[in-house]
């Protein structure tokens, strides 16, 4: 059964269960300051968790894209990738563990035919400090649907993950975890939760390949161990308490939400640990052996560095990304320069994007349309990326021999400038130092890793310091921006044309930052006709209102994010005389009330309609820079002075 096989019953299983059918949401969230990308299928359903409605009702269902750029040096080994999908299934308030438990079960062994010897199952210990009790619950659910299929399921406490190494699976089928493993915050542990955060016990099911442990691991196997023969394919998450200042207290309605990795379960049902021979990845290695006439099995890690590398980089380059030297761009550019370097291991020296990526678009196409619509363009931006990064890497080869010139010893500083810099590969760092009889120092791996980590930070998704897309806040300084920014979206467009698309947004108390589709520089003449209509509508004060529509016929009429996707239903903001209005875009919010509030100085103070009040100061709409974010994509700064 291949992954897009999977893919489609498991949407159809839970539509027949009464589950509405969301989109994929983009891998780069608008308004959400509080992460790059959406690293998990949950993640776009976080305000509805909260207790927020949802316009599709209290079932739903999706396969959603996900991107972890923190696991990008972990790519190479059978199961680790930075890219994935997530098929995910929430009960908002609706059913609970009677129904998921078992739903998920048939799915495994109906559905998709895993046998269910192979199924191993964790639960939550419990927790004394909290009072949360053992999930006693969801094993006795486990119990009856393993016996139902004519297996005896031994219960095994083991706690830590360090217990598990040294007890071992002691015959158990259903195995007690600690929070460290079977408990889901946003913030981890209950220890690590604010107060109103909510969070509950979670039970996973694991799939036995049955290969041999690896004692480097530690001394016994257990469902939760890193040797890879045991692999995690489903979490149902049972979100059922919120931390106050008294403790934990249960959840009004507690809320079921579950994640299983699609290319996890598709290993599982090919009864082969190697993700990277699954249906949506086994056609890009089996191009990149035919480019490099070498073979899979010999070249293991740099054709799965590649072949995720490349999936990765086409999604987020659909959902607008484009490579630059900062946030979002600069991960999308280290992923292609990643890609591209390990292919000129393999012999590769031209045209790798170009022959690959339209396998990928290819595999996703039928499911994910907006793949193929950008497939040209994606194909594009990357060869121009590549050409580039191809001259940067034979200047890492000159670079090398004027190192080898004034130096007899290769420091770790030099072979990460190299790595860094140049996207020179370390092991040919190392292998040109043994031919040109350079010496490398004793303590270049120490100095390597230190200058790595301090890298890393940059590419992850929550490092201090870099670019936060969205909304910093909701204070009422931020939601000023916010709306002046929808006003010079509209501006943008009158005074460019209707090209122009919201390519990402920044907006923070002191400023807006705007990211927009132009293949040319705004003029000083064009920068000052947008600062006065948007000054001009502020002084209108003109009312800003939203209401729910349905989505194709929203974005009839209504403006959005490039690479933004939408459910069934969306909010959209109008601002002006509904019937005759100056701006209506799709956005989440929230806005003023009113477009003079923008104008006030400070908070402001405003009457009981929210009109700004009488003799307050005003403040006019300034935009500070123009200036080039990538190719075909322009950024302006603006301020409220």
């Amino acid at each position: 059964m291949t992954a897009q096989e999977i893919r489609k019953k498991y949407l159809e299983f839970f539509e027949a269960k009464g589950h509405k059918i969301l989109p994929r949401a983009s891998l780069v969230p608008q308004d959400d300051p509080t992460t790059l990308f959406t690293g998990s299928g949950m993640q776009p359903l976080v305000p509805y968790l909260l207790g927020e409605k949802h316009p599709d009702g209290k079932r739903l269902v999706d396969s959603q894209t996900c991107f972890r750029a923190e696991d990008m040096d972990e790519v190479g080994d059978n199961r680790h990738t930075t890219f994935f999908e997530m098929l995910g299934n929430w009960s908002l308030g609706d059913y609970y563990k009677s129904e998921q438990l078992p739903w998920f079960w048939e799915f495994l062994t109906d559905a998709v035919s895993l046998n269910p010897k192979k199924l191993y199952v964790t639960c939550f210990i419990g927790d004394k400090e909290t009072g949360v009790p053992k999930d006693t619950e969801s094993a006795e659910i486990w119990k009856k649907l393993f016996a139902a299929s004519g297996l005896e399921a031994k219960e095994v406490e083991i706690g830590s993950n360090a217990n598990g190494y040294a007890k071992g699976m002691r015959s158990g089928r259903i195995f007690y975890y600690d929070a460290s493993k079977n408990w889901w915050s946003r913030e981890g542990p209950p220890v690590n939760m604010r107060e109103g955060e909510p969070g509950g016990p979670d039970s996973e099911v694991f799939y036995d390949f049955e290969t041999p442990h690896d004692q480097k691991f530690g001394k016994h196997c257990h469902p939760n161990c890193d040797c890879g023969r045991f692999g995690e394919i489903g979490n149902s998450v049972f979100m059922a308490y919120k931390k106050t200042s008294k403790g934990f207290e249960p959840l009004p309605a507690p809320n079921v939400d579950f994640g299983g990795g699609l290319e996890r379960i598709a290993a599982a049902v090919n009864d082969d640990p190697d993700m990277f021979k699954i249906s949506l990845i086994k056609p890009i290695i089996s191009g990149l052996e035919g480019l490099s006439g070498k073979d899979y099995q010999q070249h293991q890690t740099s054709m799965r560095v590649i072949a995720d590398h490349l999936r990765a980089a086409t999604f987020l380059a659909v959902d607008g990304v484009a490579p630059s030297n900062k946030a979002q761009g600069y991960v999308l550019r280290r992923l292609l320069r990643r890609a591209i370097r390990y292919a000129f291991e393999l012999g590769i020296e031209q045209d790798l994007c170009q022959q690959v990526v339209p396998t990928i678009t290819s595999l996703y196409a039928p499911n994910f349309p907006e793949v193929n619509q950008q497939k040209n363009e994606v194909v594009e931006l990357f060869m121009r990326e590549e050409k580039i990064f191809r001259q940067t890497l034979r200047a890492g080869v000159r670079q090398f021999f004027k190192l080898a010139e004034q130096k007899k010893q290769l420091t770790g500083a030099d072979v990460f400038k190299l790595y860094d810099t140049y996207g020179f590969p370390v092991e040919l760092s190392l292998e040109e130092a043994y031919l040109q009889k350079v010496t490398v120092s004793k303590e270049w791996q120490g100095q390597f890793k230190d200058l790595m980590a301090k890298q890393r930070h940059r590419s992850q998704t929550a490092s201090v310091g870099m670019f936060k897309g969205g909304l910093a806040d909701h204070s009422q300084q931020v939601v000023k921006y916010h709306t002046a920014t929808h006003l010079m979206y509209r501006a943008l467009k009158q005074v460019l044309g209707d090209h122009v698309v919201q390519r990402g947004s920044n907006i923070t108390a002191e400023r807006t930052r705007f990211d927009f589709s132009h293949s040319q520089k705004v003029t000083a003449e064009q920068i000052k006709q947008v600062e006065d209509i948007v000054n001009q509508k502020i002084a209108e004060d003109l009312p800003v209102t939203w209401k729910e529509e349905k989505t194709p016929e929203a974005l009839k009429t209504a403006s959005g994010a490039f690479g933004d996707k939408y459910g069934n239903k969306v909010k959209v903001y109008t601002i002006g005389d509904p019937k005759k209005p100056f701006s209506r875009e799709i956005c989440g919010g929230p806005h003023v009330q009113h477009t003079g509030q923008i104008g006030q100085g400070g908070n402001g103070s405003t009457d009981s309609t929210g009109s700004p009040q009488a003799g307050s100061p005003q403040r006019k709409f300034k935009i500070t820079k123009e200036e080039a974010s990538s190719a075909g994509v322009r950024r302006i700064k603006a301020v409220l002075e």
